[in-house]
């Protein structure tokens, strides 16, 4: 039997896998208006998203063996697109949805959900379905 221990309560990163950075950089910061913490040349590109952070990796560079003995991060990689979901109210994520086609982002999906909450669905560069949607989309 497992020892007693609170379940974690916040995700404070998420991960996403592309093929090319610099369209991903592009769109996450210019587009998306996410801030850049950190680039690290071919390999990654980490965002600011409120108090959490989105991890964009080159797959083929996380799957090698970590060059850095003092951070031994295990590899680790994904093939195919990915799925991430940010949160705004509705007001905010209408003027998202107008930035978007403004950029000549097509929207792929926007529906109301049986809770009410409003999503809107689109891809990124690589081909990651990405998704803004009202925080109280997952409120019981």
């Amino acid at each position: 039997m497992p020892s007693q221990a609170p379940a974690p309560n916040a995700i404070l990163e998420a991960a996403l896998y592309v093929d090319d950075l610099d369209p991903a950089e592009d769109f996450y910061g210019r587009i998306l208006g996410l801030e850049r913490i950190q680039r690290i040349g071919d390999r990654h590109v980490f965002f600011r998203c409120g108090t959490s952070v989105l991890l964009i990796f080159n797959a083929a560079e996380t799957e090698k063996l970590p060059g850095n003995p003092r951070l031994p991060v295990p590899p680790h990689g994904a093939r195919g697109p990915g799925h991430v979901c940010f949160a705004q109210p509705r007001e905010e994520l209408l003027q998202m949805r107008a930035r978007l086609m403004s950029a000549g982002v097509e929207i792929e999906a926007e529906f109301d959900w049986p809770s009410g909450a409003h999503s809107i669905y689109f891809r990124d560069p690589a081909g990651n379905s990405v998704e803004i949607a009202e925080p109280h989309l997952w409120t019981p």
